[in-house]
Parts: structure tokens; sequence; C-alpha cells
């Protein structure tokens, strides 16, 4: 759980959305929602009056670290196995009854007040909130709802493939860089821990060794800053690193030992720009983290010489964008968290490294915040938001019939309200660019959770705008190679038309069941744009 002091946002207060989508697809279960004794079949000798207690137990305890959650969003066990048995430990339980709760309290890379010494609830209260979650709960999540089916369409890809092959295809970042003619793309393997460069025709030109795997970079004049994470899999360690590759005089890729940034928890991306206005460029990082982590700058002093601020002490930074919001000639910042509380920030620059922040959306820290983009879908000049949730790595694995691609409209005062959804289980990331050609925005979306034994081909849709925020969904032939964690679009070969590069992260959780076999796949697709303009 994470703690915060932000004020409720409009959207919070209204919060109509979840409920519209209560009443689209759980009808059965509305009433549940208000009547705190409507039981779950598998739960009803619970007595009414724990579930009522739970009620107001849980607003007051979990609600203080995040969203509060609704128990209609997961089915009683995953509640009563996996969600509160993480939970319980925040607040200082790590047991009830005969079961031992996981916790972190070993882990010497967590603050030594972590966790609280003294347990905050009575076993019976905190049993009152287990009843009230798995009590109201349904016993399985009903199935996501669409307006209009997916089309297999053969005329708007085609796919490409590398000869290029890897024992275990691992991409964890995919970049095309559209600096140099002819297009270069740059592909980061997690397994290696190298980074590949291929020309435009899908050929190895140069191989990097990186410190760990390498999961963003940013290109500036033959020079990259690649940002290393550390240790991939979950954990509080702050292994991370910033790093500077430069060319040598064969072209070849070779670090540039007088920079190097470490130390950084998780980080997953990392943005340069110059944020106190001195003129030297700095460093917004988003160290994801896990159970701790930050939004952080390293200001740069000169010399190589960087100092660490943190914005926001909370874990879950995953993406960033630098805009002059208020026109005031200093860069403010859009940054997406997950991990708990779950939201899209606003950081607004006040000069001399200080910022104001608001949560201009909040969600529930069940959805799996996973990425987002700053659009205008309907050039109206503000900035509307696109948004995908569908992590489903942590506490709750299942097929949650919210995961899926939303777009949020700006009403001009930096108040957004939901006015698309397409429901896409475990989607990971959505890039909005006209790829037709008649002057709206399209979506390409991927899953890194799809049903892939239902619909492995729903790993990645097309969504094409028919105007007025009407999309209509598509799927294409041979796109259900990889698991794909990673995308990235722009015109690879000369066309004018935005092409994609997806990266297929091929190791799945044991949860995750598959009659594909990822490894086999290739390290990465190209999505060649075919449609006429």
């Amino acid at each position: 759980m994470i703690s915060s002091n932000i004020k409720m946002t409009l959207l919070e207060k209204e919060r109509l959305w979840p409920i519209i989508f209560v009443l689209l697809t759980w009808p059965a279960f509305f009433v549940s929602c208000h009547d705190p004794v409507r039981k779950n079949q598998s739960h009803l000798h619970v007595p009414d009056e724990n579930i009522r207690k739970g009620k107001v137990l849980a607003a007051t305890y979990c609600q203080s670290c995040h969203m509060l959650p609704d128990p209609l969003l997961l089915d009683a066990k995953n509640w009563e196995n996996g969600v509160l048995p993480e939970m319980g430990p925040r607040l200082g339980i790590f047991n009830h009854g005969f079961n031992e709760y996981p916790s972190s309290r070993n882990d010497l890379e967590l603050p030594q007040n972590f966790y609280p010494s003294e347990r905050v609830l009575m076993p019976e209260d905190w049993q009152c909130i287990i009843d009230y979650y798995t009590s109201l709960s349904p016993d399985s999540l009903p199935p996501l709802q669409r307006n209009l089916p997916v089309v297999v369409n053969t005329n708007l890809f085609r796919v490409e493939m590398p000869a290029f092959k890897t024992n275990v295809p691992t991409a964890c970042l995919v970049k095309i860089d559209t600096t140099v003619s002819p297009v270069q793309l740059f592909i980061g393997d997690a397994t290696t821990k190298n980074l590949f460069r291929f020309d435009n025709n899908l050929s190895l030109l140069d191989t990097f060794k990186t410190n760990s795997p390498a999961v963003d970079i940013e290109i500036h004049n033959q020079e990259l800053f690649v940002c290393n994470i550390g240790i991939m899999n979950p954990n509080n360690g702050k292994h991370g690193s910033l790093t500077k590759i430069g060319l040598d005089q064969a072209g070849k890729m070779k670090e540039d030992t007088m920079l190097k940034i470490e130390q950084l928890q998780r980080p997953v991306q990392l943005t340069s720009v110059d944020l106190n206005n001195d003129g030297r460029s700095d460093y917004l990082v988003c160290e994801f983290g896990h159970l701790t982590g930050s939004l952080s700058w390293m200001e740069n002093k000169g010399n190589d010489q960087y100092v660490r601020h943190v914005l926001r002490p909370f874990p879950g930074a995953i993406k960033a964008y630098v805009r002059d919001v208020n026109k005031d000639g200093l860069p403010d910042l859009w940054v997406l968290f997950s991990q708990g509380e779950e939201g899209v920030f606003l950081f607004t620059n006040k000069g001399n490294g200080e910022f104001e922040q608001k949560e201009v959306l909040r969600f529930e820290p069940i959805f799996g915040s996973s990425s987002f983009e700053l659009d205008d879908f309907n050039n109206d000049g503000f900035t509307d938001i696109l948004y995908t949730c569908g992590d489903n790595a942590d506490y709750s694995v299942a097929l949650k019939p919210y995961h899926g691609v939303y777009i949020f409209i700006n009403d001009g005062t930096n108040h957004f309200f939901q006015k698309y959804f397409f429901p896409m289980y475990g989607c990971f990331k959505a890039l909005a660019r006209d790829f037709d050609g008649d002057g709206d925005l399209d979506i390409a979306a991927i899953s890194f959770f799809a049903d892939y034994i239902r619909h492995p081909e729903e790993s990645f849709i097309y969504l094409e705008n028919k105007g007025s925020l009407d999309f209509q969904p598509y799927s294409i032939p041979n796109t259900s190679s990889g698991r794909w964690l990673t995308m990235d679009g722009g015109d690879i070969d000369g066309d004018g038309k935005p092409d994609l590069i997806l990266g297929n992260f091929s190791i799945a959780p044991t949860s995750m069941k598959s009659v594909i076999d990822w490894k086999e796949g290739p390290l990465f697709i190209i999505l060649k744009n075919m449609m006429k303009r």
C-alpha cells in the first residue's frame, strides 16, 4: 500500500465510469455494491455484521493508502489467497488463522520501518475485511464485453521477421531510430544483456553488452543514453544505471565512461531535460522499483556530477512526458504511476527545481496501469490521454474484463473524462498514430497477458478510427508468434507511413498457460504498414 495526502480529483468524486461499467457488464452483481449483505453463494455462512463492519474498516484502512477497490473487481479466491495476504503485512499482520502471509521483512534493501512494528488491526477486524471482499466478490469474473467483434484483416500490415535468432527471446526494449537515414532499429535483450543494432532491412549491424537489461534509450546525434533496469524481476535494490554510448571510428557502439549514473531503483525510463533552467541537461528518471521506488531527477552540476532529487517517493513511476502545460517557459511533467496508488499526475514546474503535484486521473490498485500517451483525439488543441491497463503478474492473476484501452478527453482545464474503452485482456501498451492517412488518430495495442488459449491473435489489435471515437478492431495474421512486452512506431522504410516494431519477451509466468511456445518465436517483428493513402 502507498500512502498519499493528495486531494480527491473530480474523477474520483464522480466515479461514473466504473459504475457504468458494472451496470453494463455485471447487472446481477450491481445490487451487491450497495447492499453489503448480498453475499457470494460460497460465503453464505459469513455473518452479515462482519460484512458491514468490514466495509467500514476497508474504507478506513485500505483507502488510507490507495483508491478503495470494489469487491467486484476480483473473484473471491484472488481476494482471499492473493491480494489480501499481500496487504496484511502493510498493516502489521504477518499471519492470520493458520496462514503465514508473505512479506519482505528480511529484505535488507527495504527501509527498517517499512512494515509496522505492531499490528494495526485486531484479528477479528482483519477477518471482517476478508469477509467483506470475499463475500461480495463473484466466484469468477465475467468475460469482457465488446460492442464490435475483432475482425481479421490481411490488408493493413505485413509481418516481417528477422533472420536473426536468440535462444530465448526476451526483448525488453525496441526503438526505431529515425534520426538517421536509413532508419536503424535498437533491440534490448534481457537474457543476454545485449543491445542489438539493426538496419532497416533487419540485418544485424552491431552488438553492445550493457551492464543490465536495457529498457529505455534516448538518441541524440549518434549518442545513446541507455537506461539499464538492474535486476529485471521485482526487487527493492538500487542496481539500475544510466550509461552513455557513442560510436568509435569503425562506427561500432562504445561506452563513454565519462558519464555513468548508478544506484537507481529499477529505472524504466529516462528523459533528458533542463528542469531547473540553468542551461545544463538534467535527467528525469522513472524509478519503478517494487515495494519502494520514486520519480526522481538527477540535477546536472557540471563535470559529469549529478545530485539526485525526489519528486514523488513512491514506486510505480512507469512513463513520463515533458510539456510546458501553463506556457510559462518551464518544463512541466505528466507521469503515470502504477503499483498501488495508480494514476496520472501533473507536476507543474514552479522554478528552481520545485514542483507542484496534482493527481488528474486515479485508478483502482487492481487495474495494473501499463502505459499512457498524450494525444489530441478531438483536435481541440488540448491534451487528451490514451491509457492502458493490463499488468497481470502480481497478486491477482485472472482475465480481467476492465483491462484494455481507454481514452480520456480534456475539457480544456486539465480535467479528464472517459470517452472510450476497448476491452483487451492484459493490454500493455497503445500507440496513437494516423496509420491510414485519413486525418484522425488510429490505435495500435499489444497485450502481454492475452487470452492465449482462446484468442492468441488478440495479443495485437489495430483500432481503426472511423470518426467521433468510433473504432473498428482488427487482428493481423501472424502476430501471435511472440509475447509482446514492448512496441514502438515510426516510418521504417521511408514511404511516409508509420510502421511498428514489436518485441517478444518469451518467458511467461508459470500461471500463464498457452499452446504457444514463444521461445521458438523471433526476438522482434516488424508490422509494415500496407494501407493505401
